[in-house]
């Protein structure tokens, strides 16, 4: 029997085999990667990194899910009796906040898979289906290289905070609002003025004029996010766009 270091006995399928090692000498990096082995890892990379994005894009969904869900059951609960009182659906908002919170954080790291998926189909298959051989963006495999070294954020949270707000939230804050207002109009009678509705928006020992003036802040804050979104976000607004470039670092 040879040396160990230059043979190693293996069991396959019940029959010994003899595999020769492979010395120190013949390392992997000494041999350079052919054409067809380069295409081969860099698709598999690519439907690793599409499979890793569409599972933080299915969290997302599922948080967005919940949001509907609980924002629908406030306002069944709001007007199943004229006895339940208005604040629970005050009390919405702010379920509703954490919710997209919790939105906004898994957005930042569906971002970064994203990326890098929208990179690879820039530079890497838009030019094999073009069949013009040369990448938009000559650093890009440099930039993905360090991505995966040192991945970072292509997004910060207020942005995507924003950028969700807008795309979700905000028609669900909105039904919320518009619930509030009818069920002050509505219970425990049809108000016969402003007055009445005036009166209403007391919560306990809380005058109407505070409950209104933290509503309008709220509100007023949510508006101000978004306004500040649509003019700062990084967040990937179009399907083509790679987010947060300016944060890719070689």
């Amino acid at each position: 029997m040879q040396p160990l270091d230059t043979t190693i006995m293996a069991v396959r399928q019940g029959f010994p085999c003899r595999l020769t090692a492979v010395s120190e000498s013949q390392r992997f990096e000494d041999y350079p990667l052919t054409r067809q082995e380069y295409i081969q890892v860099m698709v598999h990379f690519y439907r690793g990194e599409v499979a890793r994005s569409l599972a933080w894009r299915q969290r997302l969904d599922a948080t967005t899910n919940w949001a509907v869900l609980t924002s629908a059951g406030m306002l069944s609960f709001a007007f199943t009796s004229p006895e339940h009182p208005h604040v629970v659906l005050l009390l919405g908002n702010v379920i509703l906040l954490a919710y997209l919170s919790i939105e906004a954080r898994r957005y930042r790291t569906f971002e970064v898979y994203r990326a890098r998926v929208r990179m690879m189909e820039e530079n890497f298959l838009v030019p094999i289906l073009t069949r013009h051989l040369e990448s938009p963006l000559t650093t890009w495999r440099d930039l993905v290289a360090r991505d995966l070294d040192l991945p970072k954020y292509k997004t910060t949270f207020l942005e995507a905070f924003a950028f969700r707000l807008r795309r979700n939230y905000l028609f669900i804050f909105g039904i919320l609002l518009g619930g509030w207002l009818v069920k002050l109009a509505l219970h425990p009678g049809l108000a016969g003025s402003w007055t009445d509705v005036w009166k209403r928006m007391a919560v306990g020992t809380i005058p109407p004029a505070v409950v209104l003036i933290l509503v309008m802040a709220f509100y007023g804050l949510l508006l101000f996010i978004l306004w500040w979104g649509c003019h700062h976000t990084s967040a990937g607004d179009t399907a083509d766009e790679i987010a947060g470039l300016e944060r890719w670092t070689i």
